[in-house]
């Protein structure tokens, strides 16, 4: 339903009543806070805790453990509790701007809740103006298979709302199984487009080779799957705003990101300026950096004496002093 404070209270107390628990999740750490201070004005006589992934390991450790032991009435989060907590206490499940969440998500997120013999709740809010076409099918579709083991129903109801092409046909499925479902997906695009007389223009990616130690430790994301999709979407990143959005993202998923993750930020987003500046190549040589342009003109600039993150600065700073 459209956000309704009478709503929340209303079910919040509720569940205080029977002496339970209430997980609210709001996924945007800059406004959080905002929230809390709503909720606190909402119902004083809750308890509130506030969490995310940019607090400090042991603080939030510590803030789940007294939740666990029932200190506080409400868990404010977000969506740091898509997985891993099972708290039978906590059968009330509020979500903020759920037209934001992916449809698997929200059936992740609904399922921290109705883990006893307890009945359970979860309110999904969209706020007015915000929704569009394909939030509108999610919410009815999350709103619709509600039964026990509704998991398949949500996932076909996911593909047939985001679209996945002749994924099980005869013909392209061999081509599938060999070349994995992203790139399939992304021919398959192409391939329409082209039927469609839809010729996308050409990018051409700049080349970074900087011999700079970037990449994702497995001790900072331990699922191996969950890397390789990381780096896919790395990958993907067109623009500076998708790479801070992602990097947000890690933060709030995995805690604060360390030294070789943040170089890699910073190589993608050199790539993206270079991209901007019609940089065809970006090469550390030995003593020099070599900036190659697409209209073949070519920068050459010395290193040797300088440490490699002035050096790197240095580069930084020179393109993006490049007219666009």
């Amino acid at each position: 339903m459209e956000w309704n404070e009478g709503v929340i209270k209303e079910a919040v107390l509720r569940e205080l009543e029977r002496g339970g628990q209430v997980f609210f999740v709001h996924n945007r750490i800059e406004t959080i806070e905002l929230i809390a201070r709503k909720l606190a004005k909402l119902m004083p006589q809750a308890r509130i805790a506030v969490a995310h992934g940019q607090m400090p390991e042991g603080e939030l450790e510590k803030l789940m453990r007294d939740f666990l032991e029932r200190k506080d009435d409400i868990l404010l989060s977000t969506t740091i509790i898509e997985s891993g907590l099972d708290l039978p206490n906590v059968n009330t499940i509020i979500i903020d701007h759920a037209d934001r969440f992916g449809l698997a998500e929200l059936h992740q997120l609904r399922g921290r809740v109705g883990r006893s013999a307890v009945r359970a709740y979860a309110y999904l809010f969209y706020h007015k103006g915000e929704l569009t076409k394909e939030a509108i099918d999610r919410l009815a579709a999350i709103k619709d298979f509600t039964a026990l083991g509704s998991g398949y129903r949500i996932a076909m109801k996911d593909l047939e709302i985001r679209g996945a092409g002749n994924v099980l046909g005869a013909e392209q499925h061999g081509h599938l199984m060999a070349i994995g479902f992203d790139l399939y997906c992304q021919l398959l695009e192409e391939t329409a487009r082209e039927l469609k007389g839809i010729i996308p223009s050409k990018k051409e990616r700049a080349f970074i080779d900087l011999k700079i130690d970037a990449s994702i430790p497995r001790n900072y994301i331990e699922d191996e799957k969950q890397r390789i999709a990381t780096y896919k979407r790395l990958n993907r990143v067109e623009r500076l705003a998708e790479a801070e959005d992602l990097k947000k993202e890690l933060i709030d998923r995995y805690g604060s990101v360390p030294e070789k993750v943040e170089n890699l930020f910073e190589l993608l987003k050199l790539r993206i300026q270079a991209e901007a500046k019609k940089i065809k190549s970006i090469e550390s040589k030995e003593k020099v950096v070599i900036i190659q342009f697409l209209s073949k003109d070519t920068k050459i600039i010395p290193i040797a004496e300088l440490s490699k993150s002035r050096w790197f600065a240095i580069i930084k700073e020179f393109v993006e002093g490049l007219p666009s």
